[in-house]
């Protein structure tokens, strides 16, 4: 068999390319179900869902590569002609399909890898010499919600094109009967003639506006809707302060988050709504502190349900985490620290947590970090090592507050 295409059938190298990208795309879509339909909870299920994405994601890459080597091919060769420019309507349908999934063949592959790269920390890794992250993609949750989105929506457009090329090639086996198959899937020197017509670049230009039009569609259908305005996640309570009106300070803006180890990666989350009252009297340098958190107002990527369920931090059971603190003068001029009790999943342990203070007249700024082991407050407890959930958890801050 000859390598390049002619008039009449593809040639071993474009036959080639498409048998292992079919071969592959079917194994990233059935790979990608079985994942997502994995149970999860215990440390044996969440090993196995990190193990069929990083397979799925390897795939996915594979296809990438592949499929851009193809389409430069393509380039190259000669397109094999109608067998039936007669029928201009299914031939125009059907270089449209193939337009689409050649537009899938890339765009599926790279939105999955955009994915992986916006999501901060990611959980299963692309097993593949190549680089984790896509340069210049940044780790964005909300952004790799929106490829995430697509991603899942695409796969179902992706599908349906290919059971549209599927039925275009039982229907010329079974029903035509012209030997359209042999071009790809058989011996070449039985791919028919095809008959001596003109097929208008018109047409192809139509077919591939089409293709792109089915992606474009796909893209709006993906777009999540508008959230609407939210108030500031660090609002104040209604009740007073915790200490003299004359040195209570009031949140401006601020986030609160923390970072974990999850499949050997670090993941990053925030809590969405919390709050703080705050007393520091900047004389003394010390003060008090409380903070109240909505555990299920975490978002922690790809993981925010297993994290907020029972195996972890149970926000059905314990719905609210506190820290309350003393503040401490600063030894030597170095940091702040507050010194109380931390209470998260019904159980309370003593901590302490370093933080940076600058006071600007009637204005400060604050961040800090502790770390904290997720095994004394009873949380993971089915993950007896470290392989899957790591033991230390850092929790972070950073905030602006004015005074009262």
């Amino acid at each position: 068999m000859k390598a390049s295409n002619d008039a009449r059938a593809y040639g071993g190298v474009a036959r080639l390319f498409h048998w292992s990208i079919a071969l592959l795309i079917l194994a990233a879509i059935g790979l990608g179900l079985y994942a997502g339909n994995l149970p999860r909870g215990t440390q044996d299920q969440l090993q196995a869902i990190f193990a069929a994405f990083s397979v799925h994601k390897t795939v996915g890459v594979a296809v990438l590569i592949l499929a851009v080597l193809r389409i430069l091919w393509t380039l190259t060769q000669t397109k094999p002609k109608p067998l039936h420019p007669q029928r201009r309507a299914e031939t125009f349908v059907a270089e449209m399909v193939h337009w689409a999934m050649w537009i899938g063949m890339v765009i599926m592959p790279l939105t999955g890898w955009l994915l992986h790269s916006a999501a901060p920390g990611g959980f299963s890794r692309i097993l593949w010499p190549l680089g984790q992250r896509l340069p210049m993609v940044p780790e964005d949750a909300h952004l790799a919600e929106r490829f995430a989105a697509f991603h899942e929506t695409g796969w179902w457009v992706l599908a349906g094109l290919i059971v549209l090329h599927v039925a275009g090639a039982i229907k010329h086996t079974v029903i035509d009967r012209d030997g359209t198959l042999n071009r790809m899937a058989g011996p070449a020197h039985r791919a028919p003639e095809p008959p001596h017509s003109e097929h208008p670049l018109l047409m192809h230009l139509l077919a591939a506006v089409g293709a792109l039009l089915i992606w474009a569609a796909t893209a709006v259908l993906a777009t999540p809707e508008p959230e609407a305005a939210e108030a500031p996640v660090t609002e104040q309570p209604a009740t007073a302060p915790v200490a003299a009106q004359a040195s209570g300070w009031a949140v401006q803006q601020g986030t609160l988050g923390i970072e974990v180890i999850q499949g050997g990666n670090p993941i990053q989350g925030q809590f969405g709504t919390w709050n703080a009252q705050i007393d520091y009297d900047p004389e003394t340098q010390a003060g008090r502190i409380n903070v109240g958190i909505d555990i299920a107002s975490l978002s922690l990527g790809s993981v925010s349900d297993s994290a907020k369920g029972p195996d972890f931090l149970n926000a059905a059971a314990h719905p609210q985490a506190n820290f309350a603190a003393d503040i401490l003068p600063p030894a030597d001029g170095g940091q702040h620290i507050a010194k109380g009790k931390l209470t998260i999943a019904g159980k309370t342990v003593d901590a302490e947590l370093p933080f940076d203070l600058t006071v600007d007249g009637a204005n400060a700024t604050a961040s800090g970090m502790m770390k904290v082991d997720r095994r004394d407050f009873g949380i993971g407890t089915g993950y007896a090592d470290e392989s899957t959930v790591g033991f230390t958890v850092a929790i972070k801050f950073d905030l602006t507050a004015t005074q009262q």
